[in-house]
């Protein structure tokens, strides 16, 4: 294999190590790319040939070092959650804003190829807080380090992602653990809140099928195929147990960020939404979630 080609088949995902980034590795791994993880934290599903790096986004030096020779940046890494966004405003213009810059300047010095930025489809919503700021913000910088330096880009903005490998972060994760163990649901709102859920396998899957040339210099919407009122998803989990599980929903402590019958509010920047005829079932990956959790639960270690 040429240097060239052997550059444009080597990918680097920062945040490799979490919840969709590390399926995304999955991904690029099945379909025949070097993959480099870069991660605070190693990475509990690391893969034959895969190279580990662990070391923070904010530490310019080691994000040069890791992005050198490679054609594909993923940048999966920074606070994903709105309500942590809410409580820690500074740590998330560091990690989600300046950590990005880092990155995408490491990017460009590289000659990489393709800079893949995961979004939401929160970012041009009045909702969404601290975190649709920090979005963004991203979106706006990796623009203009296209129409400066000629890096070009795919900005991924995401639904409501949920599947295996999920944490307490991951909202549909709380509600299954809660379901489990206690028996009742508590849900911050009115359940009259629209949400758009996507498998993260489904989405991880989107996430390397963009890599394409029709995807250069776009901004994609990936999320699920027919948005559901949180309300009838509490439905879902109860059926799925056997009808035993009490909700309790909780207008009070509705986080504000949070948007309720759409995320979109006008703006001059179309996303286009991504989509595929093969994808997985809602009831379907919900059970393999409460799957896992009954796992973990009983103490088996779980990698999937």
């Amino acid at each position: 294999m040429g240097e060239k080609n052997q550059k444009s088949r080597t990918a680097i995902v920062f945040g490799g190590s979490g919840f969709l980034g590390s399926h995304v590795c999955d991904v690029l791994s099945e379909r025949g790319f070097r993959v480099k993880i870069f991660d605070r934290a190693a990475s509990p599903y690391l893969k034959k040939g895969q190279e580990m790096i662990v070391a923070d986004i904010l530490d310019r030096s080691k994000v040069a070092k890791a992005v050198s020779g490679c054609g594909v940046v993923y940048n999966f890494a920074g606070i994903s959650d709105l309500d942590d966004a809410v409580l820690k405003p500074l740590d998330t213009v560091h990690l989600n804003l300046v950590g990005n810059v880092h990155i995408l300047d490491a990017a460009v010095k590289a000659r990489a190829n393709r800079f893949v930025f995961a979004s939401t489809i929160y970012v041009y919503s009045e909702k969404g807080g601290f975190y649709r700021c920090s979005k963004q913000s991203s979106e706006l910088y990796i623009e203009e380090y296209q129409r400066k330096y000629g890096l070009d880009f795919t900005i991924l903005r995401y639904g409501t992602v949920y599947g295996l490998r999920a944490d307490h972060r991951n909202s549909v994760y709380r509600y299954l653990l809660q379901a489990v163990t206690r028996g009742l649901i508590e849900y911050p709102g009115n359940g009259e809140e629209m949400r758009d859920y996507v498998n993260v396998r489904d989405a991880a899957r989107l996430s390397v099928d963009i890599l394409g040339d029709q995807y250069k210099n776009r901004h994609i919407i990936l999320s699920g195929l027919h948005p559901i009122k949180s309300r009838n998803m509490m439905r879902i989990i109860n059926e799925m147990l056997g009808e035993k599980i009490r909700v309790r929903f909780q207008e009070k402590k509705k986080i504000r960020a949070h948007y309720e019958l759409t995320p979109y509010s006008f703006a001059p920047k179309i996303g286009y939404k991504l989509t595929d005829h093969l994808y997985v079932d809602i009831g379907q990956g919900l059970l393999e979630c409460l799957h896992e959790i009954h796992q973990k639960l009983n103490g088996n270690q779980v990698k999937r």
